[in-house]
């Protein structure tokens, strides 16, 4: 089925529907994996977003039961240049274009992904539609001018009621943001016992728990539209150990008074470099993120700053001058992505060990 790609600027881009049969809107960015395209997904983090994917040939190891981040995926649509019918992997299960029918999810393929790429770099994410062929494009893009998406968007990913995930070392409460599987699967081989709470939880009723620590998990969305998740984490402040990921990050830059803006285009991919001010190391990292913590604003907190993107020099890591508590910008629990981070979970336990003596 033919449809076509309208943003709200204007451009124009043909191709081939696949997926379920609808018109899907939403902020189109776009995402620099060769790999870990199931995983991008069922990504919380992409809630409400369009993903144009830049490396150009998409579903070739198909879809498998292992690599899910959510039960349930967030993301709007998909952007591919080249979508593959017949995936050759052991691991294979379903096709990419069977998986979209089944959640119902729109996508296009056949377009040029790198002139698409070139126009979100220079001038920014911006609002866009798969639509089908026949669709006014001058009235597509009126309508995409004038409309307000949802910014409710950690709501509508967070679970609504509390889960436990047992085992028998120290337990963590994670806030659920948009967390994705793999926090959970890292904290579990580290023998977490692991509470899952919605993101509106309120610090009198985490430390009824009695943690060891609290995980502030990753979330889509503009970190200042979740003001209720700043009291909540000035009320646990130096009374647990604290370890924020992605939008937990952000929170915590936020509850500290730092403040965040929004990013050109952001950074979204598994091949990020970072630097580690305090090791003096580089790490290579999976990201997902259209905000940041402004560097400027740390002046005169009690935050220190332990990261920064090598690509443009924005924030990537923050360390409290007094209370047990640090965050990271980018994904050490990869999923996909490289692993090169993954001992950040070990520090956070370390954390927890020291914190407890």
């Amino acid at each position: 089925m033919k449809k076509k790609l309208i943003l709200e600027s204007g451009e124009v881009f043909h191709g081939e529907g696949f997926g379920a049969e609808l018109e899907t809107a939403g902020e189109v960015v776009f995402n620099t994996g060769m790999t870990g395209y199931q995983e991008l997904i069922s990504d919380p983090s992409y809630c409400g977003q369009i993903v144009c994917m830049t490396y150009p040939l998409i579903g070739n190891y198909g879809i498998n039961r292992d690599d899910y981040e959510s039960i349930e995926p967030a993301i709007k649509g998909l952007i591919v240049k080249e979508l593959c019918d017949l995936p050759s992997n052991f691991r294979t299960q379903i096709t990419l274009d069977e998986l979209f029918k089944k959640k119902n999810l729109s996508g296009i393929s056949g377009i040029d992904t790198r002139r698409l790429t070139r126009i979100l770099r220079n001038y920014g994410v911006v609002k866009g539609k798969i639509v089908n062929a026949d669709a006014d494009e001058s009235a597509v893009a009126a309508e995409l001018k004038t409309t307000s998406f949802p910014i409710n968007q950690v709501e509508t990913v967070s679970t609504k009621t509390p889960y436990a995930n047992p085992n028998r070392g120290f337990k963590v409460v994670l806030v659920d943001f948009g967390a994705k599987l793999g926090i959970i699967r890292e904290l579990s081989q580290r023998n977490c016992d692991i509470i899952v709470v919605s993101q509106d939880t309120t610090a009198e009723e985490i430390l009824l728990m009695n943690p060891d620590g609290i995980m502030l998990s990753n979330g889509p969305g503009d970190p200042e539209d979740v003001p209720h998740a700043l009291d909540m984490i000035r009320g646990l402040l130096g009374k647990v150990p604290i370890f924020g990921i992605c939008l937990g990050h952000q929170l915590i830059g936020l509850a500290c008074g730092a403040k965040t803006f929004k990013l050109k285009f952001g950074h979204r991919g598994g091949n990020h470099p970072v630097l580690d001010l305090e090791k003096n190391k580089v790490a290579i990292t999976s990201q997902n993120h259209g905000y940041a913590v402004d560097q400027e604003s740390l002046k005169g907190t009690d935050l220190i700053e332990t990261h920064i993107a090598l690509n443009d020099r924005t924030n990537e890591g923050l360390k409290h001058k007094i209370h047990p508590c640090f965050s990271v910008q980018y994904h050490p629990e990869a999923s996909p992505g490289p692993e090169d981070a993954n001992y950040l979970f070990d520090e956070f336990i370390e954390m927890m060990e020291n914190f407890k003596k």
